[in-house]
């Protein structure tokens, strides 16, 4: 008898090939040891690459990462770096030189900060009024005020800060760590991108783009609002017994065919796969709900007060992802929010009132649960501020022009030292002058922070051993790391 016809070929394919298990297939046979022996060459002598956990070069404490990425250039001498002499030559011509990014809206006039800091913790960190929150977990964290990249513009500095050079199409921080570590987990991507509802910062992809690392290695971007992923869900005509009566059927076919072919493989991989992908889509769907955490941790990120409900909704997110063993997550801000040529004045208040108690609470959480040792935690831009005044037309439309030459982030966790400032920034907060960290050195830190020895996690590309650092004379910062 003629089996029933449930749905076309056509149909089958539309309707699977688009889906997230779909998608995730190869991973999972990979994971579950279904598909193929571990990562060597094949017949050809082509590498193959896949996401099973991998051993660092060495032990380490960092397992995962959230980078709180700040498109624009957070202001380094309002935040994070006070300078008295910027207060005593305030509206005074400046008596140095400056590199300009935009001379139109250029000025000589040195612009004091309109924020008062104050020490917090044991360590005395000074930070600005603007940041209270990260103030109560000062002790927790790393505050670097001499970064520096050397170029002047949003997109280099992005390049550089993400990628390890001024160039576009390298593959990102979080792709090299999925790369050199794999993933801990089997129901969920290794490298997740968590985006802002009114869209991604300016130029997009390129936060998160694999470049010539393997597609594999590329982040996975998570819708800004509900449904975070798409088709997890069945549709109504096929939700609860019609779905299962459906599967059930499917089911005995793959279990009669598999009968009349003993001994493939493959075909017993492909049909497993179906249970792995629906385990992996019934663990994002958990994954990604935070309706069932506790008031009390509502109410630590500020979920339910509309300032911070966006950000505090992701950063708490972000924790229940590296909770259930992704590797790198990415939480990002929309176009180019911190960049403050103007109106700095009350745009950089709301940013930080936006942000800061996120911030500070996913610290705060991560420690509470024993897991802000494995997680790095990193706040900071692609740039900084200039000292001097830009768009003088009025103080409500006063601003900072960019630089790159002495700028500010911080990072906590993952085997980093605990309430400690390092570097200087010259008396202007313009250039770095003490213990200067170039974005190379910092990548080479982040990685032996995870145990990988910078110089040999590379990637063979066009004959050659390419590298996030690449030969530019790279040097771990010790003693940022405990």
């Amino acid at each position: 008898m003629k089996r029933p016809t449930l749905c076309s070929r056509r149909h089958f394919l539309h309707a699977n090939g688009f889906g997230l298990g779909t998608l995730a297939l190869a991973t999972l046979l990979k994971q579950e040891g279904l598909l193929a022996a571990p990562v060597k060459p094949d017949s050809f002598g082509q590498a193959r690459f896949d996401l099973t956990p991998k051993q660092p070069h060495f032990p380490a404490k960092a397992k995962a990462m959230i980078s709180l990425f700040m498109m624009g250039g957070p202001s380094q001498m309002d935040l994070f770096d006070p300078k008295p002499m910027l207060t005593k030559y305030d509206g005074q011509k400046f008596p140095g030189e400056i590199k300009y990014d935009n001379l139109a809206q250029a000025s000589s006039k040195v612009f004091g900060s309109p924020w008062k800091f104050k020490k917090h913790g044991q360590c005395g960190m000074e930070l600005s009024e603007l940041l209270p929150n990260l103030g109560q977990v000062a002790d927790e964290i790393t505050l670097i005020r001499s970064m520096t990249s050397g170029v002047n513009n949003h997109a280099q500095g992005l390049y550089a800060m993400n990628a390890g050079r001024i160039t576009a199409g390298r593959p990102a921080l979080g792709s090299w760590l999925t790369y050199g570590l794999g993933s801990e987990t089997e129901e969920l991507p290794a490298y997740l991108v968590l985006s802002h509802p009114n869209g991604l910062p300016t130029f997009q992809g390129e936060h998160f783009t694999n470049g010539w690392l393997p597609a594999l290695y590329q982040g996975t971007v998570i819708r800004p609002t509900e449904p975070r992923i798409l088709n997890l869900d069945p549709p109504p005509s096929l939700a609860g017994a019609a779905q299962q009566r459906q599967l059930g059927l499917l089911q005995a076919f793959n279990e009669e065919h598999l009968a009349e072919h003993p001994g493939e493989l493959d075909l017993q991989a492909r049909i497993s796969s179906y249970e792995l992908a629906a385990n992996m889509q019934t663990a994002a769907k958990e994954a990604l709900d935070i309706s069932k955490e506790p008031q009390y941790i509502r109410d630590l990120y500020g979920v339910d007060n509309p300032l911070t409900a966006d950000y505090a909704t992701r950063c708490l997110i972000a924790r229940r992802l590296v909770e259930r063993g992704v590797r790198y997550v990415q939480v990002l801000n929309a176009g180019q929010s911190w960049d403050q040529h103007s109106s700095l004045i009350t745009s950089l208040p709301a940013n930080c009132a936006a942000t800061d108690q996120p911030s500070a609470a996913l610290v705060s959480d991560l420690k509470q649960r024993g897991l802000l040792e494995s997680t790095v935690v990193h706040w900071g831009g692609e740039m900084g501020r200039l000292p001097v005044l830009q768009n003088d037309a009025g103080r409500d439309k006063w601003g900072r022009d960019h630089n790159t030459y002495g700028f500010s982030m911080w990072v906590a966790g993952g085997g980093f030292q605990r309430g400690y400032v390092h570097g200087e920034t010259d008396e202007w907060s313009h250039k770095a002058v003490i213990d200067e960290v170039k974005h190379y050195d910092w990548h080479a830190t982040l990685l032996k922070a995870f145990g990988l020895d910078h110089t040999k996690l590379t990637y063979k590309r066009n004959g050659l051993a390419a590298s996030l650092t690449d030969n530019q004379g790279a040097k771990v910062v010790d003693r940022l790391l405990a």
